[in-house]
């Protein structure tokens, strides 16, 4: 051992030079996830600072960091011991995610309104149950402030921003395969399931390449000059109201680049916004319905396996097991799309934490509640 013994002072050195460069870069930059961008909580708590929000802070972050705390700061990694961060920053130091998650926020509100404390609450909950997500499984997640554009905002328009950040998290993460697409009204409700398993690794069986099946914007079936051969690039659903893009995936190829060129067409958002309720999800609809090329790598995912609906979405189709959320059934993802017309958007969310905190808690902790 004594031949050793002259490295265990340089040894000693070299960690705690180590040590001393996370622990600063810790406390000196702002936190990331997965290669994304800067956290938004610290602009959240800035805008917040007069009035903050008033709610229950169990419904924060027990199952987001498992402390029990209800803190909402900053990476989940602040809650480690120095010597786990400094290994989990060390093994993830240079490794680039294969699938990014683009979260959109709008700190602004809007251009009609600005939001109130249960919107900040709601904006709060849907951040910190993707940042989980994406920490377990090792994917990218980038948050993208929709502020109030004022290229945007003189139509209220807003929903074609979605094209817009998609391409520029392409450039962002030019490394990544596949991006998915989450809006702020979703909770991710199973986290174990990772998307290579969940999705990727049984994309055949799961998969709808035509409308045969399900067409509720009667879309003409077919069309000419369609391959369904090639692969898919698009993964979407299907509501009761056509194409819903509340949560969709889009691989990282060139079909998709120019896909997205088109998306973003001017002719399309500038002239035909008036005419279309939906916005970008009209225009795509029509764009699938006329464009071969677009339709041969299009896939159709059943609505539950990442986007279920709460009970009062699709009001007129309520039974129909094909929409709702089924807890039972382990689905993925609830998307509680269109709860501010007529519904409650806090009530929905509060609910679905609870339901998400109970399914995943751990199983000494139900000794004592």
């Amino acid at each position: 051992m004594s031949q050793f013994s002259r490295f265990k002072k340089p040894l000693f050195l070299v960690l705690m030079v180590t040590f001393l460069v996370f622990w600063i870069r810790d406390n000196s930059t702002s936190t990331q996830v997965g290669g994304g961008r800067p956290d938004v909580n610290e602009a959240l708590k800035r805008s917040q600072s007069k009035s903050a929000p008033r709610y229950p802070p169990s419904l924060l972050n027990r199952y987001v960091y498992g402390n029990g705390r209800g803190d909402a700061q900053g990476d989940s990694t602040e809650n480690m011991a120095w010597w786990t961060r400094l290994f989990y920053r060390l093994f993830n130091w240079h490794s680039e995610p294969k699938i990014v998650i683009i979260l959109a926020a709008n700190e602004g509100g809007g251009v009609l309104k600005w939001k109130n404390e249960q919107e900040w609450a709601i904006e709060r909950l849907s951040i910190n149950n993707k940042k989980a997500y994406a920490k377990k499984h090792g994917y990218g997640l980038t948050i993208k402030d929709q502020t109030v554009a004022k290229r945007y905002s003189h139509e209220f328009r807003e929903g074609w921003q979605k094209v817009d950040i998609l391409r520029q998290a392409m450039r962002e993460f030019s490394n990544a395969e596949w991006f998915w697409w989450l809006d702020l009204d979703t909770l991710i409700m199973e986290p174990q399931f990772s998307l290579e398993d969940h999705i990727f690794n049984r994309l055949n069986n799961i998969t709808d390449r035509t409308l045969q099946d399900f067409n509720p914007l009667n879309i003409p079936i077919d069309i000419p000059y369609v391959d369904y051969k090639e692969e898919v690039n698009l993964l979407i659903t299907q509501d009761c109201g056509g194409f819903n893009l509340g949560s969709f995936l889009i691989k990282n190829t060139e079909w998709s680049h120019m896909l997205l060129e088109l998306w973003w067409e001017p002719a399309l958002y500038e002239q035909k916004h008036m005419f279309w309720e939906h916005k970008e999800q009209d225009a795509l609809e029509a764009l699938y319905a006329n464009q071969g090329w677009i339709r041969s790598r299009v896939g159709f995912l059943p609505l539950r396996s990442i986007n279920s609906f709460p009970p009062g979405a699709c009001s007129e189709f309520q039974g129909d097991k094909r929409f709702f959320y089924d807890d039972k059934e382990n689905d993925f993802v609830v998307n509680m799309a269109g709860c501010n017309f007529g519904r409650d958007c806090w009530d929905e969310m509060q609910h679905y934490t609870r339901l998400l905190e109970d399914k995943n808690r751990q199983w000494f902790s139900r000794l004592f509640h």
